[in-house]
């Protein structure tokens, strides 16, 4: 049976207050009553696992202002998309730790910005001794969503992710039960890698709305299932054994007369969705306000409206606003 409130994640910790994946991010987080908080992991040239958004950090880092640095820019072609800039892969853990984090949106985030340069890039390794130590300091269980990244493209460059990530769990101790722990990616062939390393948690598959999973595209083409057909009962059927849950755009959950949440639990899976944010900028567009795109809208209709269908998690970026309503 689905929860009568839905796990309120917080989104790489508290990034409407503080830069993502930052320390401080993930403090607030577990401060403002988050049962979870969701690291996104990608690796280092050395085979470090770092919590950064991607594994291009030109957006979340100083990186460009570092002259030493300045001949690892470069184009690449990651999930089919080509991107230029400095890539994790490129760099040593040593070197990354000269880095500073900063507010991807300031334009959104002015206030976030403000703390730009003063926190250096974490290790998979600190947020999961942070989640530890905030679970006894706040006297409750705090879970940790891991979002494992780009695990195909890793793949090709000689990082395979899975046993990276099954010996890090070990090692920090996490997946002895004490604590909650889900694994989520967009590929499925991660997930089922470190199922079959015997990792236990909980599985969760991310879906976008629209496009094809980059795994089954490498490995099928077009004959590969898109995203929206993996949500039909037929796609949902196939995932039955695989997964423990599925994780959703909100757009597909503010589409009228979806039934992906009452289709998923009739199969035994869990619904999270992402993500909620309060900000114009992110809202669909009935429920945005005045003030600009950084402006707060009407959010709470937007969250209601996902509240309604059961859904059993979401991430959000406020983590104050989102206990407020989610728990209400």
């Amino acid at each position: 049976m689905p929860r009568k409130n839905p796990l309120v994640i917080g989104h790489r910790g508290a990034p409407g207050y503080r830069p993502e994946h930052s320390r401080s991010s993930y403090e607030l987080a577990l401060a403002m009553g988050v049962d979870a908080v969701e690291p996104d992991v990608v690796a280092t040239k050395d085979g470090v696992l770092i919590v950064r958004h991607e594994n291009e950090i030109s957006g979340t880092t100083d990186v460009a202002e570092h002259p030493e640095f300045a001949d690892r820019r470069t184009t690449k072609r990651v999930d089919g998309a080509t991107l230029t800039g400095w890539f994790t892969e490129d760099f040593t853990w040593d070197e990354l730790a000269t880095l500073r984090t900063r507010e991807r949106l300031p334009e959104v985030r002015v206030s976030s910005a403000s703390f730009d340069g003063g926190q250096a890039i974490l290790r998979l390794r600190e947020v999961l001794d942070l989640v530890r130590e905030g679970s006894v300091e706040h006297g409750r269980e705090i879970g940790v969503v891991l979002e494992v990244k780009h695990a195909t493209y890793f793949a090709s460059v000689g990082l395979d992710l899975a046993p990276l990530i099954a010996a890090e769990l070990r090692e920090a101790g996490w997946p002895d039960g004490a604590l909650p722990l889900v694994i989520e990616s967009f590929e499925s062939t991660v997930l089922r890698q470190l199922r079959a390393l015997g990792v236990p948690a909980s599985y969760v598959y991310l879906i976008e709305a629209k496009g094809r999973p980059y795994d089954l595209a490498v490995a099928q083409g077009k004959r590969a299932r898109t995203y929206r057909e993996t949500v039909t009962p037929a796609g949902l059927d196939a995932l039955v054994g695989e997964v423990d849950g599925i994780s959703v755009d909100k757009k597909m959950l503010l589409a009228e007369g979806n039934t992906i949440v009452a289709d998923a639990h009739a199969r035994g899976l869990s619904v999270f969705t992402w993500t909620c944010r309060p900000e114009n900028a992110f809202l669909a567009p009935r429920f945005r306000g005045d003030g600009g795109r950084g402006a707060f809208g009407d959010y709470e209709a937007e969250w209601d409206v996902i509240a309604r269908q059961g859904v059993d998690g979401v991430f959000v970026d406020h983590p104050d606003l989102g206990v407020a309503f989610f728990r209400g």
